[in-house]
């Protein structure tokens, strides 16, 4: 029953005219693609920029908190073109790409990449200033978060490739 309303759902989302538009234009659905493309690469970039600091091995010269401070923005930026351009092409052909396995594992993908920065900001963060004083060492909690972040987000945009290859 569930999977009949969520049939329904997709059919309607993929029928809206925007939806139509990107389907049967032809350069409609690559420039949004496109787009989508380059947002990803930031978001990706700036995250593993964060995370590669929490694991100890590159920008060791700023601290973790000004790092974070200065990238997130663009972070956050970038995944708001992401998620818009992304769900423009869903609509486009909502109905496939609701029933593929590899977008919906993209998806747990993200879900996991949220939750884990989430948990992060919400209790690894918050001792931040103790373990960037001198001497300190970056706790195993932000280390793991970092390494799930990273491993999330490389499973997120590999599967995303997937999916474009499996939809025609």
């Amino acid at each position: 029953m569930v999977s009949v309303e969520i049939d329904r759902l997709l059919a309607w989302l993929q029928s809206t005219p925007i939806a139509i538009a990107i389907a049967e234009n032809d350069i409609l659905f690559p420039w949004i693609e496109s787009v989508h493309v380059l947002a990803i690469v930031i978001v990706v970039g700036t995250i593993s920029i964060v995370d590669l600091r929490l694991l100890g091995i590159a920008s060791l010269d700023i601290s973790a908190k000004r790092l974070m401070r200065d990238v997130i923005p663009y972070t956050w930026t970038a995944f708001a073109v992401a998620a818009i351009t992304g769900s423009l092409m869903f609509s486009s052909d909502a109905t496939h790409y609701g029933h593929n396995r590899l977008f919906q594992i993209k998806l747990l993908m993200l879900v996991l990449a949220g939750i884990n920065m989430a948990v992060f900001h919400l209790f690894g963060e918050r001792d931040i200033e103790r373990w960037e004083a001198p001497g300190a060492r970056t706790p195993v909690a932000a280390k793991a978060a970092a390494s799930i972040s990273l491993l999330a987000w490389i499973a997120v945009v590999s599967l995303g490739r997937g999916t474009g290859f499996t939809m025609h």
